[in-house]
This record gives structure tokens, C-alpha cells and sequence, in this order.
């Protein structure tokens, strides 16, 4: 048998939501600027190398520190985004991609080892 009445109140308590309010935008971990409509959710220490904390970024900053460097610098850096600042080719893309648009995107090319 239904209630004619609900146990917990109707819905017409509930505050209005602005159905139109964009989610804040969660800033990068290594350029900064915020993310676009793609977050990649970065392990700065390699899950083959113990690691256990993700970090939001732009995949052309994660594809940028893969393509310069290995599991085990990675590792050694950890959480230290101003010592993977510090090498001179992130310090570059981190400057070139300052002013771009949050969802630029474009290849990068990889480290000849």
C-alpha cells in the first residue's frame, strides 16, 4: 500500500542547483594553468616504482615528462615539481605552453637515449 505522504520530506525543500554552473577548473600539477573537458590523473612516482598518488594534468605535460624522463628519474624526483622545473626542456615547454588554450594538444617528440 503507497503513503500519501513521504517520510523524509518532499523535494521541493531542496535548494535550487544551478544546472549551468561549470565544475571550478582543477589546476595542472606541473604547468599550472587549469584543465580542460581531458584530466589525466598522473602517478609523479611510476606505479612499477611503488607510487600511489595520482596528480591532475594535461596529457601534453604527462606525454612532456615521459618523453624526458625514465621510471627511476621519476621516481627520484617524486612529489618535487620545482626539481623536474628545473631541467632546462621542461622549463621550455612549460614557458611555451603557458598562453595556450587549456585543451592544446600536440605531439611530442621522444628523447633520443
Amino acid at each position: 500500500m503507497a503513503r500519501k505522504h513521504s517520510k523524509h520530506g518532499s523535494y521541493g525543500d531542496l535548494p535550487d542547483v544551478d544546472e549551468e554552473a561549470p565544475a571550478p577548473a582543477v589546476p595542472c600539477w606541473l604547468c599550472g594553468r587549469p584543465t580542460g573537458k581531458t584530466i589525466v590523473w598522473h602517478h609523479p612516482v611510476p606505479k612499477s616504482r611503488g607510487g600511489r598518488e595520482v596528480v591532475p594534468m594535461h596529457g601534453i605535460c604527462q606525454q612532456t615528462l615521459i618523453a624526458n624522463f625514465t621510471n627511476s628519474e621519476l621516481q627520484r624526483f617524486g612529489m618535487d615539481v620545482e626539481g623536474l622545473l628545473a631541467h632546462p626542456a621542461v622549463r621550455k615547454f612549460v614557458d611555451w605552453v603557458a598562453n595556450k588554450d587549456p585543451d592544446f594538444t600536440a605531439p611530442i617528440a621522444k628523447k633520443q637515449r
